[in-house]
């Protein structure tokens, strides 16, 4: 009975297995190139182009459909005896800037390069506008002498009430400290 049930086991195992294999193996693209020359650019292209689909992945490492077509056509022109930067041009064009991972500075990439520099800039005069604030405390924070008179006044009344608390509180131990002992 234990032996049927392994048998099937393994059957099964090798089903799947058998079944799955293929679309493993079609993950997988091979190009032939004419020259090492070639085969250089496609490494380089496809390391510096991006996927548009996985957005941080360039289109080497990503498996997405949009990144297979892309790695095709990179494949496809450099055949064609394009050079690097025609392959970039193509792409740039079907894309857009995003493709590259150093987009040009224009008008509309603008504010991805000073979007940094800016977020500083307003960071660091906001914590100088703030540490001046502090410095510039001046006298008219200070009490004057009618309120400090009045906040002494109010301090002696609460060290009066926490003394008076304290004398109650010790007379009412040593009642009931009597009325424990009689």
């Amino acid at each position: 009975m234990a032996l049927t049930i392994a048998v099937g086991a393994v059957a099964t195992l090798g089903t799947v297995s058998v079944l799955t294999a293929p679309k493993a193996m079609a993950s997988i693209d091979v190009y032939e190139f004419d020259n090492a020359e070639q085969e250089k650019a496609f490494q380089e292209l496809t390391a510096t182009l991006r996927c548009p689909k996985c957005q941080n992945n360039n289109i080497a490492d990503s498996n997405a459909t949009l990144a297979q077509d892309m790695r095709q056509k990179t494949y496809e022109l450099l055949q064609e005896g394009k050079s690097q930067q025609d392959v970039v041009d193509y792409m740039i064009a079907r894309y857009g800037n995003f493709v590259t991972y150093d987009p040009p500075i224009m008008a509309s990439t603008l504010i991805l390069w000073l979007g940094p520099l800016l977020f500083i800039v307003i960071g660091f005069t906001v914590l100088v506008m703030r540490s001046r604030k502090r410095n510039n405390v001046t006298d008219t924070d200070a009490l004057e002498s009618d309120e400090q008179a009045r906040l002494q006044a109010l301090l002696a009344e609460m060290n009066a009430d926490d003394a008076q608390k304290a004398v109650n509180k010790s007379s009412t131990q040593s009642d009931s400290q009597q009325g424990k002992v009689e």
